[in-house]
Formats: structure tokens, C-alpha cells, sequence
């Protein structure tokens, strides 16, 4: 009697063991199969977010190439989004880790629509910029036609220079002169008769140019490529220029007409002549004779 309630006792036991023992195995594979299904989640979730960087990046990629100069604001964006790249590949795949990128990516992506915003109207305005120089670039060079056909006809010769703040010079001419002993001066081509070299021009108007003492540098040249008068050099920046005389006058922004005289230490030669006025530096014109 007593044998058989032992062993009932020990089948209940038994029987209840095994049903923990499944109950427990069950519940074991239960959570390894949601173990794999929240890994698989997660690391699907940790590539879709790689997607939307790698796609944010092209973004960044395609504004920075359509600009000649990077904008240093777009170059920066773009290296924090490649840092976070590579942080990402070699990041834990869990919720925690997976939320951050998360938030970064959307903090990003904000930065990235104010940043792109602010490079098309960067670039618009650009656009009309360049436009904008075109155009002038054109009346520009309408205006050099026009400017040309006025230098040949020798015609509003005050226009021609307007837009210029330098003074120029027309009508430069050279030739011989025999000086009498009365002061009356007469034109001569012939080498031999001749006293001195007389220089003519017209200083141009131009209301650019500041009244007061203004000076021109003349430089004739014989035909042995000589200076004449006074030869000497006057220095400027790293050009050098050889001048005859230097023209002082007193300039009050209208046409002003002036004649110099240079002269040879030795008897002029024959030959052709080359008469060069010149503006500090600027060569503003020539002009050429011929002593027979």
C-alpha cells in the first residue's frame, strides 16, 4: 500500500518536471526566435539609415560640384556626414545605438535642406551676376566701336576719353622750323636749314581730370633712334622712359592747345621722325615726320 503511493507520488513529480521543463524550453524559444527577429529589424533599420547618408552625401556631392568654389559650409556638412558613415559600419546593431544615428541623421537632414536653400540662392544669384557682366561686357565693346570710329574721323574727340580719369592728347603733329633773329618761326622739311623741332597737340577735355598743374612727357626720336633734347630718364615702377622734355601746364578742364620746342645738340639728321607724348608711364600718342 504505502509502495504504490510512493510511486504514484513520484509520477506526479516527474510529471510535473516535465511540464516546467517544456513550459521553460518553450519559453527559451520563444525568445530566441524574437532575439532574431529584433536583430534582423534592427540591422535592416541600421541600413536604411546608411541609405538615407549615403543618399544625403550624393546630395551634398552634386551642390558642391555645380559651384567653381566650394562653399566651405557645404564642405564641412559633407565630412560630418561621411564621420557619421563610418561610424555607423562599425557601430553595435541595438536599439540604443540605432536610435542616436537615428537623431543625428534627422538633425542632419535639416542642416542639409537650410544649407542647400541657401547654395541655389547663392548660385541664382550668381547666375544674374554673371548675366548682369555679359551684358556689360557688350556695351563695353560697343562703346570701343564707337570710341574707334571717333579716334579715325578725329571728330568729339573730348567724348572718346570721357570715361577715362587721364588726360590724352590729339592732333599731335612735329616738323622743322627756322628761328629768325626777329622770333618768327618758319616750317621747313629740310634737314639742313632746320633750328629746332616744334611739338603741337591738344590736351583733351575732360571733366574727370582735376584742374590745376598737370605735366606731359615728349619724347622725339631722330632717325638714328636717338633722343633728342634733353634725354634724359624718369623711373616709373619697373619701367623706364627716355624723354625729351617734360610739358608743364595748367590744366582747367578744356580743350587746351600747346606747342614745345626740342632741340639737337648736333645738326638733325634726315630721315623720319617719331614723336611720342606720353602720360607718366601711358603712351597717349605719336605721330611722324620726315626732314629731307
Amino acid at each position: 500500500m504505502e509502495s504504490n503511493k510512493s510511486s504514484m507520488g513520484l509520477k506526479v513529480a516527474l510529471g510535473i518536471a516535465l511540464v516546467l521543463f517544456l513550459g521553460t524550453a518553450f519559453y527559451t524559444m520563444n525568445l530566441y526566435k524574437e532575439s532574431n527577429d529584433t536583430k534582423k529589424q534592427l540591422t535592416e533599420e541600421k541600413q536604411l539609415v546608411m541609405n538615407d547618408l549615403n543618399a544625403m552625401a550624393k546630395q551634398y556631392d552634386e551642390a558642391i560640384s555645380e559651384n567653381e568654389i566650394a562653399n566651405a559650409d557645404l564642405v564641412e556638412a559633407r565630412a560630418r556626414i561621411q564621420g557619421l558613415i563610418d561610424s555607423l559600419k562599425i557601430s553595435e546593431t541595438n536599439v540604443k545605438s540605432l536610435w542616436r544615428y537615428k537623431s543625428k541623421y534627422l538633425a542632419l537632414q535639416k542642416e542639409m535642406d537650410v544649407l542647400l536653400a541657401q547654395n541655389d540662392s547663392l548660385r541664382v544669384e550668381n547666375s544674374y551676376l554673371a548675366t548682369s557682366l555679359d551684358s556689360t561686357r557688350v556695351r563695353l565693346e560697343e562703346r570701343t566701336i564707337f570710341t574707334d570710329s571717333l579716334l579715325v574721323q578725329n571728330t568729339a574727340l573730348a567724348e572718346v576719353v570721357e570715361n577715362a580719369a587721364v588726360l590724352s592728347t590729339v592732333g599731335l603733329k612735329g616738323f622743322g622750323v627756322i628761328e629768325r633773329t626777329s622770333g618768327k618761326l618758319i616750317p621747313t622739311e629740310r634737314a639742313g636749314r632746320a633750328d629746332k623741332i616744334r611739338v603741337c597737340f591738344t590736351v583733351a577735355k575732360n571733366a574727370l581730370v582735376q584742374s590745376g598743374d598737370q605735366e606731359l612727357y615728349i619724347q622725339v626720336i631722330d632717325p638714328k633712334s636717338n633722343t633728342l633734347g634733353l634725354n634724359e630718364q624718369v623711373q616709373f615702377g619697373e619701367k623706364t622712359l627716355n624723354y625729351s622734355l617734360v610739358s608743364k601746364f595748367n590744366y582747367e578742364n578744356s580743350n587746351l592747345n600747346i606747342c614745345e620746342f626740342v632741340t639737337s645738340k648736333n645738326d638733325f639728321e634726315k630721315g623720319r621722325y617719331v614723336v611720342n607724348v606720353f602720360n607718366q608711364k601711358d603712351l597717349v600718342s605719336t605721330s611722324e615726320f620726315t626732314l629731307k
